[in-house]
């Protein structure tokens, strides 16, 4: 992987964690239906652990 390579992963992966962070507070602060909630979080929570793996992917 080159380094820009690598960068451009890290730019991803910190991308996709504040998306992460802002479907969260959106969902927690916004939504009143509880299945609409977890589903936005569910997804953050994907969005998080591919933006996790990502940075790792960026670090090697």
């Amino acid at each position: 992987m080159s380094s820009m390579d690598k960068m451009w992963a890290t730019m991803y992966a910190i991308g996709f964690m504040v998306v992460a962070s802002l479907l969260v507070m959106y969902a927690r602060y916004k939504i009143k239906y509880a299945w609409l909630r977890v589903l936005i979080i569910i997804i953050a929570f994907i969005l998080l652990i591919y933006g996790v793996l990502l940075a790792l992917a960026g670090l090697l």
